[in-house]
């Protein structure tokens, strides 16, 4: 299934997707619904060129390029969940660590 805005509703697209890709369905939306968190993405890539090494594309590979993004995810999950267990952490006593 293929969603596309009104921009594609034309017959020359319609006819040149039917013989490359057949079996794909393409529904045309009129409007789109408003996204309840739109910022996510950009949010993600700002947090992402935090990281020194992605900042600059000093890889040569795509593959190292790859992997130095995995490690800098990583790095942002890691410090999420610790965060979040440290905050609603308590100990036997009910003083919060």
């Amino acid at each position: 299934m293929l969603f596309a805005d009104g921009g594609y509703q034309e017959l020359v697209f319609q006819k040149s997707s039917a013989e490359i890709l057949p079996h794909l369905e393409i529904e045309i939306v009129r409007r789109f619904e408003h996204l309840p968190r739109p910022w996510v993405v950009e949010r993600t890539f700002a947090w992402l060129n935090r990281c020194r090494r992605l900042a600059s594309d000093f890889e040569n590979l795509t593959r190292n390029a790859l992997a130095f993004l995995r490690l800098a995810s990583i790095r942002l999950m890691l410090k999420k969940l610790c965060l979040s267990r440290r905050t609603f952490r308590t100990d036997p006593l009910g003083i919060q660590i």
